[in-house]
């Protein structure tokens, strides 16, 4: 079984920073990818960032240049640094981690963490 947790976020200014972390506890599989997602109510859950273990990344549009993610592989972590955050970035932001094994997709969520980007 794997656990996620995230910290780190809270709100800041439009044009402010902030650093989600998330540590995942359990047994991971070589393959593996970790990121981040997010939602607003009403809408569904989006891809953030993702980072593979052999260290592909793939953002969204709306993040590219303005959000870095980076993992700490020892230590099983993703941290997703926020700069020049805008309010359309207001959102939960969870934490995944998923792998493919014998032809099955294994994905585990982090509970989510609010971010508000508002003066």
């Amino acid at each position: 079984q794997v656990q996620l947790v995230e910290s780190g976020g809270g709100l800041v200014q439009p044009g402010g920073s902030l650093r989600l972390s998330c540590a995942a506890s359990g047994t991971f599989f070589v393959g593996n990818t970790m990121g981040w997602y997010r939602q607003t109510p009403g809408k569904e859950r989006e891809l953030v960032a993702i980072m593979s273990d052999t260290g592909t990344t793939n953002y969204a549009t709306s993040v590219k240049d303005r959000f870095t993610i980076s993992r700490e592989y020892a230590k099983n972590t993703v941290s997703l640094q926020m700069n020049s955050l805008k309010p359309e970035d207001t959102a939960v932001y969870f934490c995944n981690v998923f792998w493919w094994s014998r032809g099955r997709r294994n994905t585990y969520w982090g509970q989510g963490t609010q971010v508000t980007v508002s003066s």
